[in-house]
């Protein structure tokens, strides 16, 4: 591996960040400081802790932020289902959340 930005998962992780804007972008006014910005940080912390970890020195810490990064894009998914039941959205990531939740566990049993 090259840099983080090598990684399809980062690569993946990064469509996401952009649809979530899109998808947020259309929230009520009134949660642009409370939901939107909460998903907001939730979605770009999952290709952030990628790429930390990628840069780290070991594989024990890359380990450590891909977790990390678990974390965060089950917030992701916690927070859309929320935005969808408050009717701010009809739109489902499902499809994705899973594609990367899987990317994420096969790079950490690689490692």
């Amino acid at each position: 591996m090259k840099t983080h930005k090598d990684l399809f998962v980062w690569k993946d992780a990064i469509d996401l960040v952009e649809e979530v804007y899109d998808i947020t972008s259309y929230f009520p006014q009134n949660e642009v400081y409370g939901l939107v910005s909460q998903i907001r940080r939730s979605v770009v912390s999952v290709p952030s802790n990628i790429a930390e970890g990628a840069a780290r020195g070991s594989k024990k810490d890359f380990k450590r932020f891909l977790y990390i990064a678990l974390g965060s894009l089950s917030e992701v998914e916690t927070q859309m289902i929320i935005a969808k039941r408050l009717g701010y959205t009809s739109k489902s990531l499902d499809s994705e959340l899973i594609k990367i939740r899987k990317m994420i566990l096969g790079l950490i049993r690689k490692l």
